[in-house]
């Protein structure tokens, strides 16, 4: 495989598993979470873990690790709607 699209896929990898960081963080420190949506949490985290157990399946190391690190974002958003989602 062209080393070169190696590097891209990891760098978008890289770029989507860090995309819910800020908002991640935001809200932990608002606890805001007025614009989020527990339904579309939801379904992202499912399809996150899905692709993760995809990914085993293919032995696709790159494709377990950067779902995992979207996790790592995702849950957090995940529990602050839960906890105070009015």
């Amino acid at each position: 495989m062209n080393i070169t699209f190696e590097v891209i896929g990891y760098v978008a990898g890289l770029c989507t598993a860090f995309a819910l960081m800020p908002q991640s963080i935001k809200t932990i420190k608002t606890k805001n979470v007025e614009g989020l949506s527990l339904p579309t949490f939801i379904i992202f985290i499912s399809g996150l873990l899905l692709w993760t157990v995809y990914g085993w399946y293919l032995g696709s190391v790159q494709m377990m690790i950067f779902n995992v690190l979207s996790l790592s974002s995702a849950l957090p958003i995940l529990y602050m709607i839960i906890k105070y989602k009015k």
